[in-house]
């Protein structure tokens, strides 16, 4: 990058750390560091939580996957929007979660069964969490080295430090660095802004992909180059795709069913109303839009780049720096580094030609040639079909930065610089908290519940592990070396608290018959299937496989898992390979979520010797709270969409047009148009490949494109009327608490000398007495 690159990035990531800096001043008690203090309007809401959904494992997740299996699977998506509504209409969990007046879902825990299960459960989650998070700083790290092309290691006062650690550090240090300067106000502060400063990048970007790349002559045609059951661009011909297919939808689908709860944040939100935390909601599906398109232009874009065939000689060059990059990690000497290279640089230039050569498959590809190159140097031993896993794993990783420092030229290089380390800073600043948050409440403040816990000490604690958690994310990523797609890392490590906490989330709010050896059995069930699969997929390759091998049983096992997977296939294959475990993290996944149902049902039946008073918990019948009237109101043709929309009597007449617009574009456009009725035309006559690229150019550029552009203007106003007034909420309350001189544990340095004086004079008369 250029001087004029580097100052792109430069100032506005001080001006980021200077606002959380600036923003501590206002961190009066726990409520500000844990919540912003309550005053977080909707707009502040929604453009935070966009800065944290645009990170840059989300980015390259998205990209790995779409490389992999297109676009086509996302169609059948649009079932998710009609089955959230309806989730939403019938209070299905959340309802029942309001009731018991749980403002955690450890405190949930700790109501429904016992305390040691909140500790744990707690505790449980907040490792998944973290061994789910821990390899962003290598993603980061390695996405920098790349793009900027920076030497392997640098020298500080006669020190050589690794590249990869110095940027880690770096990055963390920002992250933890905002957290311990003002909690999670800061971290709304600072996520406002860098979202603000994200709207007109990704617009930027968008245009810059859109004029890059032609749409009929280059992108439709690689879309259409695969082979048949393997379609990017036809959502009725997937059935031979693998991994991210109609199954992984189906986990998806189970999953917001099961997890309803297992997320949830109880009622200490950031919001300054409930109103406004609803509204907010609603806001985030527009901006839903903002961000899909984002990253399905830069996945087109680079999947475009990397196998069309006016783009060859660069998607040559792309993958030789990949290659380099790789060896120089994975292969220590470097004469061995030279001979790898020297394979590689023999690969030619590809020579496809769409339409004339065979289409192109997950088993023989662009890409395939670089595979068998690393297979064959590397061998078939047990170390050496772990490094082709690892070689296949960063070569799909490296792919968007290699791609993007060959693409951009500068001073877009500098703008996509500063919107991916907004990404990096948004994301690990929000997850670092988000895991130390939950350590803090549910797994030290129980320990405190025979006194109060003071401000100050509470805000430390918080600080202290934010930091540790920072620490473990610094050298975690040795301990968890990623050997598959970065989303099926995330879902079997995060599989370990919800592969078995969903049961015992909905029995407990459910059911009168689930006791808490069936809680301890659904958990402890589901982690220790998760666990067990990324031990095995760990260490296939280089232990267990060979292992296998060795004893003769990789014919007899391979058989087997063959013939349970033969009722389910094309969609669940399981096929003995030396180089990755046959049972991927979804099915892993799925095969927890279903056992911690019947285990937790099972024990729950065989252990209930007393039903559990639901009606006590929920606050219904005789326990409930005096003056807590449930609203009931009839229904007529007149109110029944405003019912269904969720539409209260405090909405203004523009919360009741935001309301609509979100109703009507998500339902009837999203779900009643551009799926239930080409689901009927095709059924009709199926259309051909010409058609369906037209059909995504409109639904998935043109119309969500055009939304994106009015949405960021939008929001942008929106946001930045609400933090004028958040700044002067925060300015008029810090001006009430100092005029009553204590808030929450804090005092003002006035009323400190007062007491300090009355103190003072206690301890002389104290002391005249004695004499």
């Amino acid at each position: 990058m250029t001087w004029y690159d580097w100052l792109i990035v430069i100032i506005p990531v001080a001006f980021i750390m200077y606002a959380g800096w600036y923003i501590r001043r206002y961190i009066a008690g726990v409520s500000d560091y844990l919540a912003c203090g309550r005053l977080c309007r909707r707009y502040v809401s929604t453009t935070s939580g966009m800065a944290n959904a645009l990170g840059l494992v989300t980015l390259a997740a998205y990209i790995e996957s779409s490389y992999q299996t297109g676009f086509a699977v996302g169609f059948w998506s649009k079932l998710m929007g009609p089955m959230l509504v309806l989730l939403s209409l019938t209070g299905y969990c959340t309802y029942r979660f309001r009731e018991t007046r749980a403002l955690s879902l450890g405190q949930f825990l700790e109501m429904r069964y016992h305390r040691p299960l909140r500790i744990f459960a707690s505790f449980l989650r907040s490792i998944a969490e973290i061994m789910a998070n821990v390899i962003m700083p290598a993603i980061a790290a390695r996405f920098f080295i790349a793009f900027l092309g920076l030497p392997r290691s640098v020298s500080i006062c006669g020190i050589t430090i690794p590249t990869f650690l110095l940027v880690v550090w770096i990055l963390l240090t920002l992250a933890v660095g905002l957290i311990c300067m003002g909690g999670s106000l800061a971290i709304c502060v600072t996520d406002t802004i860098q979202g603000l400063i994200c709207f007109p990048l990704i617009v930027v970007f968008l245009v810059f992909m859109l004029m890059k790349f032609s749409w009929s002559k280059e992108i439709v045609q690689v879309l259409s180059d695969r082979a048949p059951g393997e379609s990017f661009i036809n959502p009725y011909d997937v059935s031979d795709l693998r991994d991210f297919n109609l199954f992984a939808l189906i986990v998806v689908y189970t999953e917001v069913f099961v997890h309803r709860l297992s997320g949830v944040t109880g009622g200490g939100g950031s919001s300054i109303t409930a109103h406004e935390g609803k509204m907010a909601a609603i806001l985030g599906s527009w901006r839903g839009n903002f961000v899909g398109i984002f990253f399905l232009i830069f996945g087109l874009g680079i999947f475009t780049l990397m196998n069309h065939t006016d783009f060859a000689p660069e998607a040559k060059a792309i993958r030789t720096d990949i290659s380099r990059d790789i060896a120089a990690e994975l292969i220590p000497q470097r004469k061995d580094q030279a001979k790898f290279m020297a394979a590689v640089n023999a690969i030619p230039p590809s020579n496809h030609i769409i339409g004339k050569d065979p289409p192109l498959s997950s088993r023989k590809n662009l890409d395939t040639a670089y595979y068998d190159t690393a297979r064959d140097y590397f061998g078939k031993t047990g170390e050496g079909s772990s490094r082709t896993q690892q070689f296949r794993t960063l070569f799909k990783q490296l792919m968007m930065p290699k791609a993007m420092r060959h693409m951009l030229p500068p001073v877009l290089s500098g703008l996509f610089c500063l919107m991916i380390i907004i990404f990096i800073v948004s994301t690990d600043d929000s997850r670092i908290f988000s895991a130390s948050s939950t350590l803090v409440q549910d797994c030290v403040v129980p320990f405190y519940s025979n006194e109060t816990l003071p401000p100050e000490k509470h805000i430390r604690w918080l600080r202290f592990i934010s930091i540790l958690v920072g620490v473990v994310f610094m050298f975690g990523f040795y301990f968890m070396t990623q050997l598959d797609y970065i989303n099926m890392y995330v879902s079997i490590t995060y599989g370990i608290w919800l592969g078995g906490c969903g049961p015992m989330m909905i029995f407990g709010v459910y059911s009168r018959f689930g006791t808490t050896a069936g809680a301890w059995a659904s958990l402890l069930s589901g982690m220790f299937i998760n666990l067990s699969g990324l031990v095995l997929q760990r260490n296939w390759a280089d232990i267990i496989y060979p292992w296998l091998e060795k004893a003769g049983w990789t014919d007899g096992i391979g058989r087997f898992l063959s013939a349970v997977s033969r009722p389910f296939n094309p969609y669940i294959v399981w096929e003995m390979n030396r180089f990755k475990f046959p049972i991927n993290s979804y099915e892993i996944y799925f095969i927890a979520m279903m056992t911690s149902i019947v285990v937790y049902c099972a024990v729950s039946a065989l252990t209930c010797r007393r039903l559990f008073n639901l009606e006590r918990m929920l606050h219904r019948g005789i326990y409930a709270i005096e003056g807590d009237k449930p609203i009931r109101s009839s229904w007529t043709w007149r109110s029944v969409w405003g019912k269904l929309i969720g539409i209260t009597p405090e909405y203004s007449r523009g919360d009741k047009i935001l309301a609509w617009s979100v109703f009507i574009y998500s339902f009837f456009y999203q779900f009643l148009i551009t799926f239930v009725l080409v689901v009927i035309l095709n059924t009709i006559s199926p259309w051909p490949l010409k058609w369906w690229g037209y059909y995504f150019l409109v639904v998935s550029l043109i119309i969500p494109g055009i939304a994106a552009a009015v949405t960021a203007v939008w929001f942008s106003i929106g946001c930045s009327v609400d933090m004028t007034r958040m700044v002067h909420d925060l300015e008029h309350r810090k001006a009430d608490r100092l005029d009553n001189g204590m808030v929450e544990g804090h005092v003002s340095l006035a009323e400190k000398a007062r007491l300090e004086a009355i103190e003072k004079a206690g301890q002389e008369q104290s002391d005249g007495k004695a004499e």
